[in-house]
């Protein structure tokens, strides 16, 4: 058995991945990789580099470069040009990040599912009596990005960003463990509530990117400041900006999970399935015609 074969199968034992990755100081964890992975220095981001991808299944292939100066720059790379062909059907929103699918389905009675059995509402994840209205009967779909995955997020279909509130929280980690052993995680993590209308339909659609241990910092580009822990929230960020479907939005740091609601007249894509991968520019959404 290999060295990284070893250690992903001591990862995968539940309940010690759960005392590892939860039973520890988070936030001081949590800025402490923050500082070390932004030293800009390559005889230190490599090995670091090279530690992370023990632990992570981490794909480069399709990075536009195969240097970096440090962790961050890895974390956050960019992709070659055509790696996440986008879909151009104009009745179809694509989903916004690579990401594995888990809950999916119908708003019910104002509320949604982390995992089976552990409902949240709403209210306690937007904030917002009108967003929380809007989506009553409408649909939504959680999508989880693992630590080696792509961490760039992008516009689901030509829009505007109205508006953003970010919402400072904890760092709970947000993979399947803990998912489904702390009840209502993603209302108490770090998270931006991003409301973007639809050029065609009019439609607003929300995406919520929710922050994690070793991760607590999201970047948007059209929101001049940087995301993070140090930044106390809610804070309500108002800004009118186009964007194109497939246009970059902003990154994580590391891996993390969003979650993008829709309206009545919104549904989820066909074939979609839990636990199912899904790139950047695939298909998540269908509007109905009328």
């Amino acid at each position: 058995m290999t060295v990284r074969a070893a250690i992903a199968r001591v990862a995968r034992q539940e309940d010690l991945n759960f005392l590892l990755t939860n039973r520890i100081p988070r936030r001081w964890l949590t800025f402490f990789v923050g500082w070390l992975s932004k030293i800009d220095n390559p005889l230190i981001a490599r090995p670091v580099i090279a530690l992370w991808r023990l632990f992570c299944d981490v794909d480069l292939c399709d990075a536009r470069t195969q240097r970096f100066r440090s962790l961050h720059e890895c974390f956050t790379r960019a992709l070659k040009e055509g790696a996440r062909p986008v879909c151009t059907d104009p009745d179809t929103l694509v989903s916004p990040s690579d990401g594995i699918v888990g809950a999916f389905g119908k708003v019910t009675a104002g509320e949604c599912l982390q995992a089976k059995g552990f409902p949240y509402t709403l209210l306690d994840l937007l904030g917002d009596l009108d967003l929380v209205r809007q989506y009553q009967t409408g649909s939504y779909v959680t999508l989880r990005l693992t630590a080696g995955m792509y961490h760039r997020f992008h516009a689901p279909a030509d829009c505007r960003a109205e508006q953003v509130t970010y919402i400072s929280g904890d760092t709970w980690n947000v993979n399947p463990i803990a998912v489904s052993r702390i009840e209502r995680l993603f209302v108490k993590n770090e998270r931006a509530v991003i409301r973007l209308r639809l050029a065609d339909s009019g439609h607003v659609i929300t995406l919520v990117p929710v922050a994690a241990i070793l991760v607590a910092s999201i970047r948007l580009h059209f929101a001049n400041v940087l995301l993070h822990l140090r930044y106390k929230g809610p804070n309500e960020i108002p800004c009118d900006v186009p964007l194109a479907r497939g246009q970059e939005m902003g990154w994580f740091q590391h891996g993390s999970t969003i979650i993008a609601f829709v309206p009545e007249g919104v549904t989820v894509a066909e074939g979609l399935a839990t636990g199912a991968t899904v790139r950047m520019g695939q298909p998540l959404f269908k509007v109905k015609a009328g």
